[in-house]
């Protein structure tokens, strides 16, 4: 007889859970998914260039998953880099490695990808329920699932289950989070959801918010004040927001710049506003007369300073620092940056926080709920963006699936 499989959520992880189990002839796969059409966020993480994966050196790869590396490596392993790359170019789609390194399909888009890979499921016998939205569990039964549809409610049986609902940011796109209740009532332990890549609230000045936001910064240097292992000085382009700052570099710090907030209440970054001069440079330069020339005009001709620069200085210097050279010289090399808070869940590029490792096996089982996995961004952990989010959603899918093939055939001995 058949055995039936529910995955919950049609996102990366929960898609690979049911390329990985399709592969199984006798299994009767379910996707329930709250949105009207699969792969939402995916689609609009691609946006912009779908970033799959990327292309450095596997230990320097797995390195960038900080804090969640001794929990996240074993995933990756199984399903590393390569191994996502090697599936893409199976469903036709071809690759190319830019010149950071991200790895990206030929034409940069999501939606063919997807398309590739549902039209597969789909021949390979999965069925797919839109607009079937969790509720949780029918009395005290783990596989009995609970759903609002269309035609109302609905409780639906599966012989195993695999949940892949996503973290809690960019909930209009199905990641509402609302799975967190539902597992700690049941005595799972969950991390609070919190927010990762993610945008920092600043408190600008009236007037520097009216002349500065929606400025980007280009081409500087970003470092944490307070040193962590894991988190070197890197350059790139910043955006001055209404209510702080935000950016690539920025979203890379949001691990430690969290804690930081969490632990002391605030949290301060360092810009390197010159970084191509060094600071006896700059001052040399700084010490020419100003003559006549407006403070805008001498920083951009003596140290080569555009005016959201110019302005980042005003904004953290007093009027008399721009008189001394020294002084001035040191804080274009670093620039101090308090940090509030991070924006809100909902606006965030991922969540951190999730179910704990700790409440699952090697198999992404829950020890509590035999039968039951979990898979992608509604596990404990965060990394960048960079190819590395997904890769791990992916892999966590690619696992989860095996576990769920695991101990459907171990419990048919």
């Amino acid at each position: 007889m058949s055995k039936t499989v529910a995955i919950i959520g049609g996102g990366p992880a929960g898609l690979m859970a049911a390329e990985v189990l399709s592969q199984q002839a006798d299994l009767f796969i379910n996707i329930y998914d709250a949105m009207p059409s699969l792969g939402r966020k995916f689609l609009m993480a691609g946006k912009g260039g779908l970033n799959i994966t990327h292309s450095e050196a596997y230990d320097v790869f797995v390195s960038r998953y900080g804090s969640s590396q001794a929990d996240i490596s074993p995933i990756l392993h199984q399903f590393t880099p390569t191994d996502l790359q090697a599936w893409v170019h199976d469903l036709g789609i071809r690759t190319f490695v830019g010149s950071s390194g991200r790895v990206f399909p030929s034409d940069m888009k999501a939606a063919p990808l997807l398309r590739h890979w549902l039209r597969r499921l789909r021949e390979a016998g999965v069925n797919v329920h839109c607009r079937h939205v969790w509720t949780g569990w029918e009395a005290d039964n783990t596989k009995a699932l609970r759903f609002q549809t269309p035609q109302g409610q609905q409780i639906i049986t599966a012989d195993v289950v695999i949940f892949a609902l996503g973290g809690g940011s960019w909930p209009q796109l199905g990641a509402t989070g609302a799975w967190v209740s539902w597992l700690l009532e049941r005595g799972i332990v969950v991390n609070p959801l919190q927010a990762s890549n993610c945008g920092f609230d600043i408190a600008w000045s009236d007037h520097f918010k009216r002349h500065c936001a929606g400025q980007p910064i280009k081409s500087v240097n970003v470092s944490l004040a307070a040193a962590v292992a894991g988190y070197p000085m890197q350059r790139g382009d910043l955006m001055v927001t209404a209510s702080g700052i935000e950016g690539g570099r920025i979203y890379s710090l949001s691990g430690p710049l969290r804690e930081q907030i969490t632990a002391n209440g605030s949290a301060t970054i360092l810009l390197d506003l010159a970084p191509d001069h060094d600071e006896a440079w700059l001052i040399k330069r700084l010490s020419l007369p100003r003559g006549k020339q407006s403070l805008s005009n001498y920083l951009r001709k003596r140290v080569g300073l555009d005016r959201i620069k110019t302005a980042l200085l005003r904004e953290v210097l007093g009027a008399v620092a721009f008189d001394n050279a020294m002084s001035l010289a040191h804080t274009l090399k670093a620039l101090p940056l308090t940090l509030l808070s991070p924006r809100p869940l909902a606006e965030a590029i991922s969540s951190a926080g999730g179910v704990a490792f700790s409440a699952l096996n090697k198999q992404l089982m829950l020890n509590n709920m035999p039968g039951v996995f979990c898979a992608g961004e509604m596990l404990d952990w965060e990394a960048p963006t960079g190819g590395y989010l997904l890769s791990a959603c992916f892999a966590s899918g690619h696992v989860a699936g095996l576990g769920a093939l695991a101990w459907l055939q171990s419990a048919e001995l």
